[in-house]
């Protein structure tokens, strides 16, 4: 059992959790990702792994209630314990000396590209973060983004932070103003894609973390499949980070589409299992 000893909640329904995990804590790098498990009947569930803590045995995750699983996760208090806790998986980020470096976040991926820019950041490159929301009140994480970038931009759907528009508009601007030798891009999959087409145009190397459907994360199953330059690669052992321009994002975007159904069906359950049944006369 692994025991959540920190629980905070950092934006809407965004919760960022320290668990001890002695082992994932010592081994665990930047890109890498555990499964959860909550219980004998939970389903599992990939997480990026946004901070160790080796001295302490502590892992930090961060996720947003948006299924059955991360909303039961929510629902436990600091003290709790969960079943499984494994990791680290799949393959680090590639921590190198490249000049300077664009990371572009969409919502709850700013949690994710965090760890990656603090290690860029430590090899001396220059590091520009641009972070995307929908409005201001859903932008998470900003002074510890701040404290990792040379420059931290913005872009909110409704222009209530930094630039109105999307993340692919101050992208765009950035392009213009620097000599960028490496972009590297997390969040949802329209999002990684229109960035992959921008910088597909410019010859920049761009490099997604992707987040297909995965079930045992050591490549056994294949659930996680994804197609790289016409060949199929599984994001739990090859992955998650992919060169952008060589990913088959329309099968991608499919397939992530084939339990929706279920999923909310999963969800609403629990949701009503969780309603108060008591009646007062």
């Amino acid at each position: 059992m692994y025991k959540i000893v920190s629980k905070k909640e950092i934006g809407s329904k965004v919760h960022s959790y320290e668990i001890y995990a002695p082992e994932v804590a010592k081994n665990g790098k930047a890109g890498q990702f555990i499964i959860f498990r909550i219980d004998d009947k939970g389903e599992r569930v990939p997480l990026t792994i946004a901070r160790t803590n080796p001295q302490e045995g502590l892992v930090r995750i961060i996720f947003q209630e948006v299924g059955k699983s991360t909303a039961q996760l929510a629902s436990l208090n600091e003290g709790d314990s969960i079943k499984d806790f494994a990791g680290p998986l799949g393959q680090p980020t590639n921590i190198k000396h490249y000049g300077t470096v664009v990371a572009v976040a969409g919502g709850v991926g700013a949690a994710e590209v965090l760890p990656v820019i603090k290690e860029l950041k430590k090899v001396k490159n220059k590091v520009i973060t641009i972070i995307g929301a929908r409005c201001k009140d859903l932008i998470i994480l900003e002074d510890e983004l701040k404290q990792e970038s040379d420059t931290l931009l913005f872009a909110t759907n409704d222009g209530t932070y930094g630039r109105k528009g999307f993340v692919t508009d101050v992208l765009k601007e950035v392009m213009n103003e620097e000599k960028i030798n490496i972009v590297y891009a997390i969040g949802p999959v329209p999002m990684m894609k229109a960035v992959a087409d921008i910088t597909k145009e410019k010859h920049i190397e761009t490099v997604v973390s992707l987040n297909p459907i995965m079930l045992d994360g050591t490549g056994m199953c294949g659930a996680c499949r994804v197609t790289i330059d016409g060949k199929t690669k599984f994001a739990c052992v090859d992955g998650p980070e992919f060169d952008a321009h060589l990913v088959h994002w329309e099968e991608l975007s499919s397939r992530l589409q084939l339990f929706k159904n279920l999923e909310q069906m999963s969800l609403d359950n629990f949701d009503h299992r969780m309603e108060c049944k008591c009646h007062k006369k």
